[in-house]
Protein backbone atom coordinates (compact mmCIF):
# COMPACT_ATOMS: atom_id res chain seq x y z
CA UNK A 1 0.00 0.00 0.00
CA UNK A 2 1.17 3.50 -0.80
CA UNK A 3 1.44 5.51 2.40
CA UNK A 4 1.78 8.90 0.66
CA UNK A 5 -0.91 9.12 -2.04
CA UNK A 6 -1.72 12.83 -1.86
CA UNK A 7 -0.43 15.50 0.47
CA UNK A 8 -2.51 18.20 2.11
CA UNK A 9 -1.20 21.64 1.34
CA UNK A 10 -0.09 23.46 4.51
CA UNK A 11 -1.31 27.01 5.00
CA UNK A 12 1.24 29.35 6.53
CA UNK A 13 0.52 30.68 10.02
CA UNK A 14 -3.03 29.46 10.67
CA UNK A 15 -4.61 31.91 13.10
CA UNK A 16 -7.67 33.67 14.40
CA UNK A 17 -8.81 36.54 12.17
CA UNK A 18 -10.73 39.31 13.96
CA UNK A 19 -13.02 41.99 12.58
CA UNK A 20 -15.58 42.38 9.80
CA UNK A 21 -13.25 43.62 7.08
CA UNK A 22 -10.44 41.18 7.90
CA UNK A 23 -12.80 38.19 7.93
CA UNK A 24 -14.44 39.23 4.65
CA UNK A 25 -11.02 39.69 3.03
CA UNK A 26 -9.97 36.24 4.25
CA UNK A 27 -13.12 34.70 2.75
CA UNK A 28 -12.58 36.54 -0.54
CA UNK A 29 -8.89 35.57 -0.72
CA UNK A 30 -9.56 31.87 -0.95
CA UNK A 31 -7.84 31.03 2.34
CA UNK A 32 -9.16 27.75 3.76
CA UNK A 33 -11.37 28.66 6.74
CA UNK A 34 -12.23 26.09 9.42
CA UNK A 35 -15.14 28.08 10.85
CA UNK A 36 -16.50 31.56 11.51
CA UNK A 37 -17.86 32.56 14.91
CA UNK A 38 -20.44 35.36 15.15
CA UNK A 39 -21.61 37.13 18.29
CA UNK A 40 -25.28 36.29 18.88
CA UNK A 41 -26.59 39.76 19.74
CA UNK A 42 -25.02 41.58 16.76
CA UNK A 43 -27.18 42.11 13.69
CA UNK A 44 -26.13 44.32 10.78
CA UNK A 45 -25.65 44.21 7.02
CA UNK A 46 -21.92 43.48 7.26
CA UNK A 47 -22.44 40.45 9.50
CA UNK A 48 -25.27 39.25 7.23
CA UNK A 49 -22.94 39.54 4.25
CA UNK A 50 -20.29 37.42 5.98
CA UNK A 51 -22.84 34.76 6.90
CA UNK A 52 -24.10 34.67 3.31
CA UNK A 53 -20.58 34.28 1.91
CA UNK A 54 -19.94 31.47 4.41
CA UNK A 55 -23.05 29.67 3.20
CA UNK A 56 -21.94 29.95 -0.42
CA UNK A 57 -18.43 28.71 0.39
CA UNK A 58 -19.74 26.04 2.78
CA UNK A 59 -17.81 27.46 5.73
CA UNK A 60 -19.35 26.47 9.09
CA UNK A 61 -20.82 29.40 11.04
CA UNK A 62 -21.42 29.27 14.79
CA UNK A 63 -23.28 31.90 16.83
CA UNK A 64 -21.88 32.37 20.33
CA UNK A 65 -22.71 34.61 23.34
CA UNK A 66 -20.97 37.96 23.75
CA UNK A 67 -19.57 36.79 27.10
CA UNK A 68 -17.54 34.08 25.40
CA UNK A 69 -13.75 34.28 25.80
CA UNK A 70 -13.59 33.85 22.03
CA UNK A 71 -14.17 37.61 21.79
CA UNK A 72 -11.34 39.13 23.89
CA UNK A 73 -11.67 42.75 24.89
CA UNK A 74 -8.15 43.44 23.63
CA UNK A 75 -9.22 42.75 20.04
CA UNK A 76 -11.41 44.91 17.81
CA UNK A 77 -13.40 41.84 16.78
CA UNK A 78 -16.66 43.65 15.88
CA UNK A 79 -18.53 40.48 16.78
CA UNK A 80 -16.89 38.14 14.28
CA UNK A 81 -13.81 35.92 14.23
CA UNK A 82 -12.65 33.41 11.64
CA UNK A 83 -10.18 30.57 12.08
CA UNK A 84 -8.00 29.67 9.14
CA UNK A 85 -7.16 26.01 8.55
CA UNK A 86 -3.59 24.66 8.61
CA UNK A 87 -4.41 22.52 5.54
CA UNK A 88 -6.41 22.66 2.36
CA UNK A 89 -9.33 20.25 2.53
CA UNK A 90 -9.97 17.82 -0.33
CA UNK A 91 -13.27 16.79 -1.92
CA UNK A 92 -14.04 13.09 -1.83
CA UNK A 93 -15.77 13.20 -5.22
CA UNK A 94 -12.49 14.40 -6.77
CA UNK A 95 -10.18 12.13 -4.81
CA UNK A 96 -11.90 8.76 -5.42
CA UNK A 97 -11.50 8.79 -9.23
CA UNK A 98 -7.78 9.62 -8.82
CA UNK A 99 -7.27 6.59 -6.60
CA UNK A 100 -8.93 4.28 -9.10
CA UNK A 101 -7.06 5.85 -12.03
CA UNK A 102 -3.74 5.24 -10.27
CA UNK A 103 -4.61 1.59 -9.77
CA UNK A 104 -4.99 1.82 -6.02
CA UNK A 105 -7.52 -0.13 -3.97
CA UNK A 106 -9.14 2.73 -2.03
CA UNK A 107 -8.90 2.60 1.74
CA UNK A 108 -10.97 5.44 3.24
CA UNK A 109 -11.60 6.23 6.90
CA UNK A 110 -14.79 8.12 7.76
CA UNK A 111 -15.07 9.71 11.21
CA UNK A 112 -18.69 10.40 12.14
CA UNK A 113 -18.91 13.29 14.65
CA UNK A 114 -15.68 12.60 16.54
CA UNK A 115 -15.25 15.75 18.59
CA UNK A 116 -12.12 15.21 20.71
CA UNK A 117 -9.11 16.76 19.00
CA UNK A 118 -6.72 14.29 20.67
CA UNK A 119 -8.74 11.32 19.42
CA UNK A 120 -8.83 12.84 15.94
CA UNK A 121 -5.06 13.38 15.93
CA UNK A 122 -4.31 9.90 17.27
CA UNK A 123 -6.58 8.30 14.65
CA UNK A 124 -4.93 10.32 11.87
CA UNK A 125 -1.49 9.12 13.00
CA UNK A 126 -2.60 5.47 12.84
CA UNK A 127 -4.34 6.12 9.52
CA UNK A 128 -1.23 7.52 7.88
CA UNK A 129 0.96 4.71 9.21
CA UNK A 130 -1.60 2.16 8.00
CA UNK A 131 -1.78 3.50 4.45
CA UNK A 132 -5.26 5.05 4.60
CA UNK A 133 -5.74 7.09 1.45
CA UNK A 134 -8.04 9.74 2.97
CA UNK A 135 -9.92 10.69 6.11
CA UNK A 136 -13.48 12.00 5.77
CA UNK A 137 -14.98 14.28 8.43
CA UNK A 138 -18.24 16.25 8.67
CA UNK A 139 -18.19 19.96 8.00
CA UNK A 140 -19.71 20.68 11.42
CA UNK A 141 -20.21 18.91 14.74
CA UNK A 142 -16.77 17.32 14.66
CA UNK A 143 -13.12 18.11 15.38
CA UNK A 144 -11.43 19.95 12.52
CA UNK A 145 -7.79 20.06 11.46
CA UNK A 146 -6.17 22.45 13.94
CA UNK A 147 -2.71 23.03 15.39
CA UNK A 148 -3.56 20.79 18.36
CA UNK A 149 -4.86 18.02 16.10
CA UNK A 150 -1.74 18.22 13.93
CA UNK A 151 0.50 18.05 17.00
CA UNK A 152 -1.34 15.00 18.36
CA UNK A 153 -1.10 13.33 14.95
CA UNK A 154 2.68 13.86 14.92
CA UNK A 155 2.25 15.78 11.66
CA UNK A 156 0.23 13.06 9.93
CA UNK A 157 -2.63 15.48 9.22
CA UNK A 158 -0.25 17.43 6.97
CA UNK A 159 0.49 14.28 4.98
CA UNK A 160 -2.86 12.54 4.55
CA UNK A 161 -5.78 14.08 2.62
CA UNK A 162 -8.71 15.18 4.77
CA UNK A 163 -12.08 15.51 3.04
CA UNK A 164 -14.53 17.80 4.83
CA UNK A 165 -18.04 16.94 3.64
CA UNK A 166 -21.23 18.87 4.34
CA UNK A 167 -23.78 16.05 4.11
CA UNK A 168 -22.90 12.61 5.48
CA UNK A 169 -25.93 10.97 3.82
CA UNK A 170 -24.81 12.20 0.40
CA UNK A 171 -21.23 11.19 1.19
CA UNK A 172 -22.31 7.66 2.04
CA UNK A 173 -24.29 7.46 -1.19
CA UNK A 174 -21.22 8.61 -3.14
CA UNK A 175 -19.07 5.92 -1.52
CA UNK A 176 -21.61 3.17 -2.19
CA UNK A 177 -22.18 4.26 -5.77
CA UNK A 178 -18.41 4.34 -6.35
CA UNK A 179 -18.09 0.66 -5.49
CA UNK A 180 -16.66 1.24 -2.02
CA UNK A 181 -17.70 -1.24 0.68
CA UNK A 182 -18.83 0.89 3.65
CA UNK A 183 -18.00 -0.92 6.89
CA UNK A 184 -19.44 0.47 10.12
CA UNK A 185 -17.51 -0.47 13.26
CA UNK A 186 -20.27 -0.75 15.85
CA UNK A 187 -21.18 -2.86 18.86
CA UNK A 188 -24.61 -3.25 17.23
CA UNK A 189 -23.10 -5.68 14.70
CA UNK A 190 -23.38 -9.47 14.88
CA UNK A 191 -20.28 -10.22 12.81
CA UNK A 192 -16.67 -9.75 13.95
CA UNK A 193 -14.42 -7.46 11.92
CA UNK A 194 -11.89 -10.16 11.04
CA UNK A 195 -14.58 -12.05 9.09
CA UNK A 196 -15.26 -9.06 6.80
CA UNK A 197 -13.35 -8.90 3.50
CA UNK A 198 -11.35 -5.67 3.69
CA UNK A 199 -9.11 -6.36 0.69
CA UNK A 200 -11.53 -4.74 -1.76
CA UNK A 201 -12.20 -0.96 -1.98
CA UNK A 202 -13.37 -0.08 1.52
CA UNK A 203 -14.40 2.76 3.80
CA UNK A 204 -14.11 2.00 7.50
CA UNK A 205 -16.48 4.13 9.59
CA UNK A 206 -15.93 5.08 13.23
CA UNK A 207 -18.54 6.84 15.36
CA UNK A 208 -18.55 9.56 17.99
CA UNK A 209 -17.19 9.13 21.48
CA UNK A 210 -20.64 9.50 23.04
CA UNK A 211 -23.11 7.56 20.92
CA UNK A 212 -21.21 5.90 18.10
CA UNK A 213 -22.24 6.05 14.46
CA UNK A 214 -25.41 8.01 13.73
CA UNK A 215 -28.48 6.12 12.52
CA UNK A 216 -28.42 8.18 9.31
CA UNK A 217 -24.95 6.84 8.47
CA UNK A 218 -25.63 3.32 9.75
CA UNK A 219 -28.60 2.94 7.42
CA UNK A 220 -26.32 3.64 4.44
CA UNK A 221 -23.57 1.18 5.45
CA UNK A 222 -23.17 -2.01 3.43
CA UNK A 223 -21.70 -3.98 6.36
CA UNK A 224 -21.82 -3.76 10.16
CA UNK A 225 -18.86 -5.21 12.05
CA UNK A 226 -17.70 -5.31 15.65
CA UNK A 227 -14.36 -5.67 17.40
CA UNK A 228 -14.58 -8.71 19.72
CA UNK A 229 -14.16 -7.78 23.40
CA UNK A 230 -13.80 -9.72 26.62
CA UNK A 231 -16.92 -10.12 28.75
CA UNK A 232 -17.31 -7.12 31.06
CA UNK A 233 -15.77 -4.60 28.63
CA UNK A 234 -18.45 -2.66 26.82
CA UNK A 235 -16.39 -0.53 24.45
CA UNK A 236 -12.97 0.81 23.45
CA UNK A 237 -11.71 4.35 23.12
CA UNK A 238 -12.48 5.38 19.54
CA UNK A 239 -8.83 6.02 18.67
CA UNK A 240 -7.89 2.53 19.90
CA UNK A 241 -10.80 0.96 18.01
CA UNK A 242 -9.83 2.86 14.86
CA UNK A 243 -6.26 1.61 15.17
CA UNK A 244 -7.48 -1.99 15.44
CA UNK A 245 -9.75 -1.58 12.39
CA UNK A 246 -6.98 0.05 10.36
CA UNK A 247 -4.48 -2.69 11.10
CA UNK A 248 -7.00 -5.47 10.48
CA UNK A 249 -7.30 -3.96 7.00
CA UNK A 250 -3.50 -3.84 6.70
CA UNK A 251 -3.25 -7.48 7.85
CA UNK A 252 -5.74 -8.66 5.25
CA UNK A 253 -4.12 -6.66 2.45
CA UNK A 254 -0.69 -8.07 3.20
Amino acid sequence: MDKKPFFSKPVENPQAIYGIQAVMEALDSGIEINKVLVQKDIKNAHIDAIVNVCKKQKVPVQFVPRESSIFPGSKNHQGVVAYSSPVTYHKLEDLLPKLFEEGKVPFILLLDRITDVRNFGAIARSAFCGGVHAIVIPESGAAQVSDDAIKTSAGALLKIPVCRERNMKTTMELLNQSGIKTVACTEKANKDLQFIDLTEPVCVIMGSEEDGISNEVLRKCSVLAKIPLNVGVSSLNVSVAAGIAIYETVRQRM
